[in-house]
């Protein structure tokens, strides 16, 4: 199973639905913040293209089952931009419906200001504190390779995921960060594939305040590899996923360079776009200036859910796809299903 990804470049009509699906992403996020007087919106804007790609090319996921061992595991380790994964999740088909991302950061929502593994369906970790995402899922794919050495499987590998995330300036700041990054370096881990959000913003201005490194040369030399791709050319970014999915040695690196607030007139590429709401003026001009209705807030065309509809329906192909290797396997090795099985369970061990 590959997820079915494509690097083509779409027909007319299929880019204008593909720009209608990404702002649909990008203003969902947008009107959640401005209902909740509360929240981050630049982010979810700026990386709305590439979260679209990510889960309409690559990632496999199945909203019925968000437990299915098979699935690729996608980390928001800039959790503070959590509109953007409730975004995903809702259209995608989870069990998030439409009133919850209207309850965004209220009391008893499964919308919670920063996303909660255990908590809202589909969120793989727990993240907020700056450089967790990050070091979360190069354990989660040193786990997956960890599996796939025990149960090597013949044609069929039942751990054989792989890792997608979307990491931040601020991310990179944190020396968490820098360890996991070179532990997974020197661990080989080509399953972990990571979008930097490097949109130059942080909460007190420009992120030259503080932050000049190269980024691209510290992680050539903890052994990633690293790529560069306009995150508004989706046909360019997806050429640049496919080749860190296609490098199975190292773990790649993406680099974006990302507008916080995209299409927002006044507050594109500012500080105040990172930790409050556009305000309505703004909010209006933004959906003014990328050619989407004011009203109602929180619009998902139909087109659009149904976008997301065929992807769900092709990915539980897959699914299916990997319970019968399940069953297979377990039909010529009870054994190792067994141990599989044990070692697929939560639990909590003693001391």
């Amino acid at each position: 199973m590959n997820g079915g990804s494509s690097t083509g470049a779409p027909t007319a009509s299929r880019a204008a639905l593909e720009q209608l699906a990404v702002n649909t992403i990008r203003f969902l996020a947008a009107d959640a913040v401005e209902k909740a007087k509360s929240g981050h919106p630049g982010m979810p804007m700026g990386m709305a293209d590439a979260a679209f790609v990510l889960w309409t090319r690559f990632l496999r996921y199945q909203p019925a089952d968000p437990a299915w061992p098979g699935r690729d595991r996608f980390v928001l380790s800039a959790g503070h931009g959590s509109m953007l994964l409730y975004a995903m999740l809702h259209l995608s088909g989870y069990d998030l419906p439409i009133e919850e991302l209207m309850r965004f950061r209220q009391l008893g929502s499964r919308t919670p200001g920063h996303p909660e593994h255990g908590h809202t369906p589909g969120v793989e970790t727990t993240t907020g504190p700056l450089g967790q995402g990050f070091g979360n899922g190069v354990g989660m794919a040193l786990a997956s390779r960890m599996m796939t050495a025990r149960f090597p499987g013949d044609g069929f590998q039942p751990s054989a995921f792989r890792v997608f995330g979307i990491v931040s300036d601020g991310d990179l700041m944190e020396g968490v960060a820098s360890e996991a990054a070179s532990l997974a370096g020197h661990w080989g881990l080509g399953n972990l594939v990571y979008l930097y959000d490097d949109n130059h913003i942080t909460i007190e201005g420009d992120t030259a305040l503080a932050f000049d490194e190269d980024v691209a040369r510290r992680f050539e030399a903890y052994g990633w590899q690293v790529d560069r791709a306009d995150p508004y050319d989706r046909a360019a970014l997806a050429a640049a996923i496919e080749r860190a999915v296609a490098e199975r040695e190292r773990p790649s690196l993406v680099i974006t360079r990302s507008h916080i607030a995209y299409g927002a007139p006044k507050k594109q590429d500012t500080r105040e776009a990172h930790g409050e709401p556009l305000g309505a003026d703004e909010l209006a001009a933004a959906k003014r200036a990328l050619g989407w209705p004011e009203s109602p807030s929180f619009l998902v065309p139909t087109d659009v859910r149904a976008l997301f509809a065929d992807r769900a329906a092709a990915l539980d192909r897959e699914c299916q796809a990997w319970r019968r290797g399940m069953e297979s396997l377990r039909a010529g090795a009870p054994g190792d299903v067994g141990r599989w099985d044990a070692l697929s369970v939560a639990r909590m061990v003693s001391v």
